[in-house]
C-alpha cells in the first residue's frame, strides 16, 4: 500500500521559515515527478511546486524564489523549504506523486496518482 505522510506544518509568523517533509511508502519514486499543492480555507486546491527525478523543478509564481523543492531519492522523500512566508501562505499542503516515470512538472491534479493527508500550514501576520 502506497503512503505519502507530511510532517513539518506548524503556526509561524510572517516572515518565518517551515519545512515541510513528505515521506513515501509502499513503492519507490526515484523515477517519478512528486509535488506539492496546497488548499487555503474556501479556495480550490492549488499547485505550488514540482521536481522531477533528473532534479527539474517548477514553481507556482507566488512562490516562486520563496521555496524550494528538493528531493533525497534514497529515503524517497521530498521536501518543500518555505521562507519568507506569508499570511497568505496559510493552507493545508499536500505531497503528490506520479506513479509514471518521466519528467513532466505537471500543474494539474489529474496527473498525480498518490496524495498525502495535507498538513497545515498557518502564517499569523
Amino acid at each position: 500500500q502506497v503512503q505519502l505522510v507530511e510532517s513539518g506544518g506548524g503556526l509561524v509568523q510572517a516572515g518565518g521559515s517551515l519545512r515541510l517533509s513528505c515521506a513515501a511508502s509502499g513503492r519507490t519514486f526515484s523515477r517519478n515527478v512528486m509535488a506539492w499543492f496546497r488548499q487555503a480555507p474556501g479556495k480550490e486546491r492549488e499547485f505550488v511546486s514540482a521536481i522531477s527525478w533528473i532534479g527539474n523543478t517548477y514553481y507556482a509564481d507566488s512562490v516562486k524564489g520563496r521555496f524550494t523543492i528538493s528531493r533525497d531519492k534514497a529515503k524517497n522523500t521530498v521536501y518543500l523549504q518555505m521562507n519568507s512566508l506569508k499570511p497568505e501562505d496559510t493552507a493545508v499542503y499536500y505531497c503528490a506523486a506520479d506513479k509514471s516515470s518521466g519528467v513532466r512538472l505537471a500543474v494539474m491534479e489529474r496527473y498525480y496518482d498518490y496524495w498525502g493527508q495535507g498538513i497545515q500550514v498557518t502564517v499569523s501576520s
